[in-house]
């Protein structure tokens, strides 16, 4: 088939990448013209959820168009078989030209490595901000730059050499704005201004599941000096924080959150500025708006370089027929509930942002409310590569819904599933569960299965229900209210169904109130 009659696919994908913070989702934390861009020549989702809110499942769900329990990738140490099939090696063997650039994630080595691209170039594992390493088939070099530049450089130089008689596939996979934010030094000046906490920020936890207290992601608790740019003073815990793991080759601690914060000083590492502070409240705060700063830099370095993307686009005279993409892995806190960090079904973590732009099927400045999966994604592709849809893939394309119909068959409900009970760092506890266009059940089994980087289990297990429309901030567990027994037993049914659905192995036991 001729290039014309297919399209181009780029698919640009950031680490951790929260919806509210690309401007055109009207949090008004920050500026990103060039994703608004997107939004504005194409289509945004305002329901696209992660089937496993954690960098590597997501990424294989993403490319195999199946859920982890079938990919096999359940957990963040998981890898990926080379020999597994993917949505790449079904468009390069549907005559498409393939690349993979930026982070891969799911594992490195000769059994492990990209397959079905005609040229790769990823960062091992998280990669680096700055002067990164890259892996590719002739082995490791180092490049001399900013992370998110030279990762957009090798893209753009690589469709500039493709063969002109044939479609090509993109995979661009930025490291940003992933911890630890470190972010280019040109974008120093930008977000000096306090950003406006957000609601939930002093969240105590009350009518949740013990999962949601117990775990480490707090931003007043649990970020380290490394992930605010400080500089870490010698001593032991009592003095500069304890360690984020407890292993004597880590050296990152947490900074100090002491009852008495008034002999508490840090210090920027870069200009050397010293910090005091009166009250607990006034350090909390401190803490979430040099996140938040740091955060949003490096989102700002992402927004330029979409944007020296599409520019690349026009000038080439791609734009018409180019399908272009921009996700996260999945979604992120920012401060609700009083964390950072994802792995939680709760909707910051769970809701990835997904914009499209393809301008021969797809009306500007639409926005669909339909509910979307990332193992939707691949079937997806092949659908606009006029390519079969293999029978392993569990996702559905949703091309109908670009188109603004929505099929009556159209399934509005998203699975999630999180393997890694008590992860040694964040102390998240192991859950699965449904969500349709208005509520969410999730149940807390807290097991690890044995899985590599899970610690026992033995928790007891717990269910929550929320009813997303009248509790859109997820504070109040309704399972055991009286008015909602129906809408328990609809959605518990909802999970079994759709469990069975996609052969996973449900680990509760429920019986229906009638």
């Amino acid at each position: 088939m001729a290039v014309g009659n297919r399209p181009n696919i780029i698919f640009i994908m950031a680490d951790d990448h929260a919806s509210k913070s690309i401007s055109c989702y009207g949090a008004g934390i920050n500026h990103t013209p060039n994703l608004d861009r997107l939004a504005t020549e194409g289509m945004r989702f305002n329901h696209c959820y992660v089937t496993n809110s954690i960098c590597t499942p997501s990424r294989a769900a993403i490319l195999t168009g199946t859920h982890n329990h079938v990919n096999g990738v359940m957990t963040l140490n998981s890898k990926i078989n080379k020999h597994m099939p993917n949505v790449a090696k079904h468009l390069r063997s549907g005559g498409y030209q393939t690349a993979m650039v930026g982070k891969w994630h799911l594992g490195e080595g000769k059994d492990h490595e990209p397959t079905g691209f005609d040229y790769w170039s990823v960062v091992p594992g998280q990669g680096e901000y700055h002067d990164p390493q890259f892996i590719g088939p002739d082995g490791i070099s180092r490049e001399s730059g900013y992370a998110t530049d030279i990762i957009t450089d090798k893209s753009l130089n690589w469709i500039r050499n493709r063969d002109v008689d044939r479609p090509f596939f993109l995979m661009c996979h930025h490291k940003a704005p992933h911890r630890s934010w470190e972010y280019d030094p040109k974008h120093h000046h930008l977000y000096t201004e306090p950003v406006r906490l957000p609601d939930t920020f002093t969240d105590d936890y009350k009518n949740r599941a013990k999962a949601a207290k117990v775990a480490k992601m707090r931003v007043a608790e649990d970020l380290t000096y490394m992930d605010l740019g400080l500089a870490q003073p010698d001593g032991g815990s009592d003095v500069v924080g304890p360690k984020m793991i407890d292993a004597w080759w880590w050296h990152d601690r947490k900074v100090p959150a002491p009852k008495d914060v008034t002999k508490l000083r840090l210090i920027d590492k870069q200009d050397g500025t010293v910090f005091t502070f009166e009250t607990p409240e006034e350090l909390a705060e401190f803490k979430f708006q040099r996140y938040m700063q740091r955060y949003l830099r490096t989102i700002q370095s992402v927004d330029d370089n979409v944007g020296r993307t599409l520019d690349f686009l026009d000038a080439e005279g791609l734009a018409e027929n180019t399908i272009v993409i921009y996700t996260s892995d999945q979604g992120f806190f920012l401060g609700e509930h009083g964390w950072f960090d994802k792995r939680f079904m709760y909707e910051e973590s769970f809701q990835m942002p997904f914009l499209i732009r393809y301008p021969r099927e797809i009306a500007a400045g639409t926005i669909c409310d339909d509910i979307i999966c990332n193992v939707d994604f691949a079937p997806t592709f092949l659908d606009f590569a006029q390519l079969r849809v293999p029978t392993y893939m569990q996702g559905a394309t949703f091309r109908e819904l670009l188109r603004q119909k929505t099929p009556s068959d159209w399934q509005q409900v998203a699975y999630h599933r999180y393997w890694m009970h008590r992860d040694v760092i964040h102390e998240a506890y192991a859950h699965y569960g449904v969500r349709d266009q208005r509520y969410k059940l999730i149940y807390w089994y807290n097991e690890d299965f044995g899985l590599e980087g899970t610690r026992p289990g033995g928790e007891e297990k717990e269910w929550e229900l929320f009813d997303c429309e009248k509790d859109p901030l997820e504070l109040f567990n309704c399972w055991h209210e009286p008015e909602y027994r129906e809408v328990v037993d609809k959605m518990t049914k909802l999970l079994e169904d759709k469990m069975r659905e996609i052969g996973d192995e449900p680990v509760h036991t429920y019986v229906p109130t009638k």
